[in-house]
């Protein structure tokens, strides 16, 4: 079975991160796969560290000719039975073949973006909903969850990022975008006059953040670590970690933060949402809602017997749904059933 998984996105995100995680995780378990992908430094070292084999091309917009001929010819050259194409660009630059092509989804993209596919893969079932709306069968959309790396890493010398050791630490992870609602957290911030808060994140609203702490009066409890690869060490180091989006499809920084047994507040967007139960392993609040925000966080310092509720309840759905083999082993399975599948269909 040789597996192709093409990923032409961003520079730093959630999917970016699981495609990283996903791959590794089935290079380690011997799939015979190569990955195509956006010209990425940090990630193509990791990739190469695990053994992946790889290939790096530009991935532009739809005039870029020349990573499409070279996907082509990446296809042609490895024959593989299945291409994965990750996202909406490396699916719409990918060619048809003699390959099952499915489609993965992280979000609620357009539907016809995926029109080419033979079977697409959602990271929640509210997005295999979205796809079965606009007219895929059951039988060509599946709903496979993601996964956390749990990797002990031992906790950062608070030191080292000018934070008081006795002071408790909220942690925030992800793109600095507004989708991420860190000026709702900053602006919740101005209520936890005890906490200092780590956002672990790069993105194109950075200054605009840095300015808004600064005019809240909360800058010099705030440090802006940039985008890190220590997320498990990030995570063991805070006492709370506080995921505020206002829109996210699924959100990894939920499993994560459940991994490493670090109670979690997040808003209500759908991911969380669909994810969370209220109260027994994270606490929910409504989105965009700085005053219930506050008071969520509030609460967990306050109350050490919740945070430790919280932080072991998160823990076990972890360990039961989300840990790296669960995931490795769910697409393992995945890709076997597509060639019985075919197999089957060419008889």
């Amino acid at each position: 079975m040789r597996v192709m998984q093409v990923m032409a996105g961003g520079e730093h995100g959630g999917a970016e991160t699981f495609f990283v995680d996903l791959v590794t995780a089935l290079q380690s378990r011997g799939l015979d796969q190569r990955a195509v992908i956006r010209r990425n430094p940090a990630r193509s070292e990791i990739l190469h560290k695990a053994g992946v084999p790889l290939s790096e091309y530009r991935f532009g917009g739809p005039l870029d000719i020349m990573t499409k001929m070279a996907l082509r010819r990446e296809i042609a050259r490895f024959q593989p039975d299945i291409v994965q194409t990750w996202m909406v660009r490396a699916t719409k630059a990918c060619p048809s073949g003699r390959f099952v092509h499915v489609g993965w989804l992280g979000g609620y993209y357009k539907p016809p973006h995926f029109r080419a596919c033979g079977h697409v893969v959602g990271v929640t079932q509210g997005i295999v909903d979205h796809m079965r709306a606009a007219g895929w069968a059951e039988a060509r959309s599946h709903f496979l969850p993601t996964l956390a790396v749990r990797q002990p890493a031992g906790l950062l010398k608070r030191a080292d990022y000018d934070t008081p050791d006795d002071a408790p630490l909220l942690l925030a992870l992800g793109r600095l975008h507004t989708k991420k609602a860190f000026d709702i957290l900053l602006k919740a911030l101005v209520s936890v006059p005890k906490a200092w808060l780590w956002i672990a994140g790069e993105g194109e609203i950075r200054a605009e953040l840095e300015k808004l702490a600064a005019d809240l009066g909360v800058a010099g409890r705030v440090r802006f670590l940039g985008w890190r690869y220590d997320r498990e060490a990030l995570l063991e180091s805070a006492d709370l970690c506080v995921f505020p989006s206002r829109y996210e499809p699924f959100g990894t920084v939920t499993i994560e933060a459940w991994a490493c047994d670090t109670p979690l507040v997040a808003a209500a967007s759908a991911g969380p949402a669909a994810v969370i139960r209220d109260g027994e392993d994270a606490l929910l609040v409504p989105v965009d809602d700085v005053e219930a925000l506050a008071t969520a966080i509030n609460r967990v310092l306050d109350q050490p017997s919740l945070a430790e509720k919280l932080a072991s309840a998160g823990r076990r759905r972890y360990e039961a749904e989300y840990t790296e083999e669960a995931c490795a082993q769910r697409y393992l399975a995945f890709y076997r059933s597509l060639l019985d599948i075919r197999s089957v269909a060419a008889q």
